[in-house]
C-alpha cells in the first residue's frame, strides 16, 4: 500500500492517495476560484503548481492546455476526457507518495515552495466544482421506490410496470444546484390542507440522499451512446442531496411529476470523486426476483455495475446536537450510471460536459436506520424519528442541518466523498 509523504494524510483520512479527488478553491492569496485535489487535511493548489517549470514533464497530456487549472469550474479538465483524468491522477500520485519518482518538485522542495502549493483545508473556501448546463434526476433506488410506492398505493402497486423495465428520470433545473455548506431556504408552495389549495411555506421539508454523476465528455444531437461507451463519458461522482417539499410534491405530481417541490435546492458535495477512483468498489446492485431481460441498449457486460459506497446521514438541530439518522450503502440501485445514460441518450438527447445526474434516493432494505428520506422513515409523517437530546422530527425544521458522507475501502486507503451539508432557513 503506498503511503504519502504529507503529513496531514492519516490512516483514517477519506483523502488518501487511492482517492485524490478534484474541486474549485479560493485561498486567501488568490481569490480566483480555480482547481485543486484534496489529501489528508490539505488541498493541492493546482493552479500553482501549473506554473512549476517541471509541470510540462511531469503532466505531457496538459502541455497543450497550460491553464486548465486556472478555470473557475473543473469543466475544462473534465472535457479532456477519462485518459487523460487517468494519467494526471497516476502523476498526482506519484509526486505526492513517500517514494516518489520527483522528490525535488514537492516532497524535497523548500518549505516556503512547498507551503505555497499545499495549503490547509481549513484556509481554503470551497465553490461549486462544475458549470452545470442540465441537471436530470433519476428514481434508481429500488427499496425506496418500492417504499413510497406502498406508501402511496399499497403493495399491489408500488412500483408502476415500468420501473424495472427502464431508468425512471425526470428533468430538473440546474440553476439552484448549490455546493456544500450553502444555506437553504425553506420553500413556499402550493399544497393541498383540509381538502382546499393552499399556498405558504412547505410544512414537510425532507432530503434525499442520492449519489450524483458528473458527464465528462457528451454526445451529438441525434446520436445515442452505447451503455458500454457510457463508462468513458462519466468525470467523477458526487454526494447529492435532493431536497423535496412532500406536502408541495403531494399536490402537483400528478400527471408530469415532481416540479415546484424540487426545484428550489438540490446540494453537492465539493469534491468531485473521479470515475477511477472508484473502480475497486463495483459491486452488484440490486437483484428483483422475476425480473427478466432488459432491452438490449441496457445490458451491460459485467455485473458489478455500481459501488459499495458506504453511507450516512447525520441531522443536526438548531441546538447543536447531532444524530446519525440512516446508514445505508448506494449498491441499493437498479440501475447503474452507464445504463442512465444510455437511456438518456437512446432518443439522441445530446448530453454535455458538466452534466449532472441524480441517482434517486438511496434506501437500504431494512428498517427506518437504512432510509434515504424522512418520507420513508416516518412512513409519511406518521411517526417520528428519535433524536438526541429527547428531540424527534417528522420532517425538518427551521435551523436543521443535514449532512451526507459517504467512504469505500479500508483504513490507509479510504476513499470518500467528504462532506454534503445543508441548513434549513426560514421562509
Amino acid at each position: 500500500m503506498a503511503t504519502s509523504w504529507v503529513p496531514s494524510v492519516t490512516p483514517t483520512t477519506e483523502f488518501s492517495l487511492a482517492n485524490l479527488p478534484f474541486g474549485i478553491i479560493t485561498t486567501p492569496s488568490d481569490p480566483s476560484p480555480h482547481a485543486a485535489v484534496a489529501i489528508g487535511a490539505s488541498v493541492l493548489d493546482l493552479k500553482v503548481l501549473s506554473s512549476h517549470p517541471a509541470f510540462p514533464a511531469l503532466f505531457p497530456p496538459l502541455a497543450a492546455h497550460p491553464d486548465v487549472f486556472a478555470q473557475p469550474t473543473l469543466n475544462a479538465f473534465a472535457a479532456l476526457g477519462r485518459p487523460v483524468h487517468r494519467q494526471v491522477r497516476a502523476a498526482l500520485r506519484d509526486l505526492l507518495s513517500t517514494d516518489t519518482a520527483h522528490p525535488a518538485v514537492l516532497r524535497d522542495a523548500p518549505a516556503a515552495e512547498r507551503d505555497r502549493v499545499l495549503l490547509p483545508q481549513s484556509q481554503v473556501h470551497m465553490h461549486l466544482p462544475m458549470q452545470i448546463g442540465d441537471y436530470t434526476d433519476f428514481y434508481a433506488g429500488y427499496h425506496h421506490a418500492y417504499r413510497v410506492g406502498c406508501l402511496f398505493r399499497g403493495p399491489e402497486a408500488a412500483l408502476q410496470p415500468n420501473y424495472t423495465h427502464l431508468p425512471v428520470g425526470y428533468h430538473g433545473r440546474a440553476s439552484s444546484v448549490v455546493v456544500s455548506g450553502t444555506g437553504i431556504r425553506r420553500p413556499t408552495g402550493q399544497m393541498l390542507l383540509d381538502g382546499e389549495p393552499t399556498t405558504g411555506p412547505s410544512r414537510r421539508l425532507d432530503f434525499e440522499l442520492e449519489l450524483g454523476c458528473f458527464v465528462a465528455r457528451g454526445n451529438r444531437m441525434g446520436e445515442k451512446v452505447g451503455v458500454e461507451e457510457a463508462e468513458e463519458c462519466i468525470f467523477g461522482y458526487v454526494l447529492l442531496n435532493d431536497w423535496s417539499a412532500r406536502d408541495v410534491q403531494a399536490w402537483e405530481y400528478v400527471p408530469l411529476g415532481p416540479f415546484c417541490a424540487k426545484n428550489f435546492g438540490t446540494t453537492v458535495g465539493a469534491w468531485v470523486v473521479l470515475a477511477d477512483a472508484l473502480e475497486g468498489f463495483r459491486t452488484r446492485g440490486v437483484q428483483v426476483e422475476g425480473r427478466g431481460e432488459v432491452q438490449g441498449y441496457l445490458r451491460e457486460g459485467r455485473e458489478e455495475a455500481v459501488f459499495d459506497v458506504r453511507l450516512e446521514v447525520d441531522l443536526t438541530t438548531p441546538e447543536g446536537d447531532t444524530t446519525t439518522i440512516s446508514r445505508t450503502n448506494a449498491k441499493h440501485l437498479l440501475w447503474s450510471f452507464p445504463q442512465m445514460i444510455a437511456h438518456h441518450t437512446l432518443g439522441g438527447c445530446p448530453m454535455r460536459t458538466g452534466d449532472l445526474l441524480g441517482s434517486g434516493t438511496i434506501s437500504g432494505p431494512g428498517g427506518p436506520e437504512e432510509r434515504g428520506s424522512l418520507l420513508e422513515m416516518t412512513e409519511g409523517g406518521k411517526k417520528e424519528v428519535l433524536l438526541y437530546g429527547m428531540d424527534a422530527r417528522k420532517f425538518l425544521k427551521d435551523g436543521d442541518t443535514i449532512t451526507l458522507r459517504g467512504w469505500c475501502g479500508q483504513d490507509g486507503a479510504r476513499v470518500g466523498f467528504g462532506e454534503c451539508r445543508g441548513r434549513i432557513y426560514s421562509a
